[in-house]
């Protein structure tokens, strides 16, 4: 019988705005399934919308993929949690987030009050969040998010996955000594090179930037950058907008841009759609304030798109792999020569397949399938603090 894994987290499959967190998840499943029993706990929705997916059960387990999904309509209380946990004979507890009250708080707060002390395994997965960049946004209440659950033994006995060593010494910075386990997130599979159409002399770089519009992505920053851009360029932005006052500051930046630089506002895209539609582009942009892993770098160069990025990411050591530049934030010029150095070069037909062999060559699948794989075989083993 395979393990079962009680996993938590706010938004899963089919929804998309939620980016990397839920796209980690549907990766391990898909990876995975097969070897653990995946009961997920989730929204009815998708991030940011007002009404549930069409079509999917409420509050009942149902197949999706290699796993067991129970969707949850807003707000589920303590009551509610409880109950699912006590009619589900779960060896694990996965959580997917530190600062969600609902998908991982109350999980947490249970398991705390449990005194039998059998089911207290546990994993939590804070997905970035403790990055410098991250703690920076809202610093107070996460503050004080995180001493309140220090002061409650909420995170006493737990296991804690990071995807990179970077990530371990965040987490270590923000809670301490605590049992830290690496375990890379995992891409999806790589699907056939998508068609392109080259880029032809004197057209505009087409450069695109898909992630959540929030300040930890960092899309004003990037529009900044391209005011002082001289060289024609379509920018085009894919994604949610999370905070309506952060895209107020957007939509003013996009309004003074000089008249080379056009805008293209596009809109979410759904994750299956993702590859495609960046296939139309030359130069993927994202000057993000930290990403613990950044699946969507790995669909940029699946794509066939060379990449722009901070250097808060995993994604280090570009521009001597040939494949973009990762550039550090205090260097916005750096940002400016690097879309001017792209617009004067036109990529042959052998770039998209070099990028994917770096793809290849930086994901290293079998290796970070296997370190999930002994992540859970290694908990599982232990006995229940």
């Amino acid at each position: 019988m395979k393990p079962v894994v009680a996993t938590f987290l706010s938004h899963y499959a089919p929804g998309y705005k939620a980016g990397g967190p839920l796209q980690s998840i549907v990766n391990l499943v898909d990876r995975l399934g097969d070897e653990f029993d995946f009961r997920i706990v989730t929204s009815d929705r998708d991030l940011g919308d007002d009404q549930a997916y069409p079509d999917v059960p409420v509050d009942r387990w149902t197949e999706v993929g290699k796993a067991e999904v129970r969707y949850l309509p807003p707000r589920p209380s303590l009551r509610d949690i409880a109950a699912i946990l006590a009619s589900l004979p779960y060896d694990l507890l996965y959580l997917n987030s530190f600062f969600d009250p609902r998908f991982t708080n109350a999980p947490l707060l249970l398991r705390r009050l449990d005194k039998s002390g059998a089911r207290r395994l546990a994993i939590l997965a804070p997905r970035g969040e403790f990055s410098e960049g991250a703690l920076r946004l809202k610093r107070t209440r996460k503050r004080a998010f995180m001493v309140a659950g220090r002061v409650g033994g909420l995170h006493r006995g737990l296991t804690w996955q990071a995807s990179t060593e970077h990530e371990a010494a965040d987490i270590r910075r923000a809670m301490g000594d605590v049992d830290i386990i690496c375990a890379p997130d995992l891409p999806r599979r790589v699907s056939a090179l998508p068609d392109r159409i080259s880029r032809i002399v004197g057209d505009p770089l087409r450069v695109a930037f898909l992630s959540r519009i929030s300040p930890m992505k960092n899309l004003l920053f990037a529009l900044e950058v391209l005011a002082k851009v001289r060289t024609p360029v379509v920018f085009s932005i894919y994604g949610p907008r999370e905070d309506a006052d952060y895209w107020a500051h957007c939509a003013s930046a996009i309004a003074a841009l000089p008249p080379h630089i056009r805008v293209v506002e596009a809109g979410p895209v759904d994750h299956r759609q993702v590859v495609g539609t960046l296939a139309g582009h030359d130069l993927f942009f994202l000057p993000s304030r930290g990403e613990n892993y950044g699946h969507v770098v790995t669909e940029a160069l699946e794509a066939g798109l060379r990449l722009l990025i901070s250097d808060r990411t995993p994604w280090r050591g570009l521009e001597a792999e040939g494949v973009g530049y990762d550039l550090p934030l205090d260097d916005q010029d750096a940002f400016v020569r690097a879309i001017e150095a792209e617009a004067a070069t036109i990529s042959g037909d052998e770039e998209p397949l070099k990028l994917r062999h770096y793809l290849e060559r930086a994901l290293n699948v079998d290796e970070a399938v296997d370190a999930n794989r002994q992540l859970f075989l290694g908990v599982l083993s232990r006995t229940p603090a």
